[in-house]
């Protein structure tokens, strides 16, 4: 994907972007869940963006609202033709990475059996369920709290749909949080399926 109506985010804007995800995300149901001990969420989530940011760096689009990075839509194209070996092998390093940063900060092991049984929870595999290759992908989506209300969400959705109608893609993306899926249906987002698996928790998996 490409636009000029969003700022293409760089790896020098690294830290910045992943303390906005922490930001945005700490209360998160998704991690809430996974993550139940507030001190032990706060010390985990910086690493685990960082080592989620590496991985998205290698195979996705990263926009933000402008240099300011008060918003962030992460998007995968999966129109763009790619290295099956080469993503399968990003994919276990990233992995593994992840499970090295949950067992050192939890000697219990409860973080890493939490995010073993919410596996489902953090991928988007449903979307191969969706019948056609041409579509592309929202990963994250957020809008730094203080600056809600702004048009910001707006601005970052506006431009990605509008880039997938202009080129006929199936737009997909997943929340876990069901405040937010009427905004996604103000969007044009219908809801494709809810997954639940293992915890209380649900996925709302949506497609435009």
């Amino acid at each position: 994907m490409e636009t000029d109506r969003l700022y293409r985010v760089k790896k020098e804007d690294f830290d910045r972007l992943d303390a906005l995800l922490t930001e945005c995300f700490s209360r998160d149901p998704l991690y809430t869940q996974l993550i139940p001990q507030t001190n032990t969420r706060k010390k985990l989530l910086p690493e685990l963006f960082r080592c989620d940011l590496d991985e998205l760096f290698e195979s996705c689009e990263i926009y933000a609202d402008s240099p300011d990075l008060n918003g962030i839509i992460v998007v995968s194209d999966e129109t763009e033709p790619y290295n099956p070996f080469k993503y399968y092998a990003i994919t276990l390093y990233y992995t593994l990475k992840t499970g090295v940063y949950l067992v050192n900060e939890d000697h219990s092991l409860q973080t890493l059996w939490n995010f073993i049984k919410g596996k489902d929870y953090l991928n988007s595999v449903w979307t191969n369920e969706i019948a056609t290759d041409r579509r592309m992908h929202i990963v994250y989506f957020a809008v730094r709290p203080a600056m809600r209300g702004k048009g910001i969400a707006s601005k970052m959705m506006d431009a990605v749909l509008d880039y997938a109608d202009q080129n006929e893609l199936t737009m997909s993306l997943e929340t876990h949080n069901p405040k937010n899926v009427g905004m996604y249906e103000h969007y044009g987002f219908h809801l494709f399926d809810v997954i639940q698996k293992h915890f209380s928790l649900k996925q709302f998996c949506m497609v435009r």
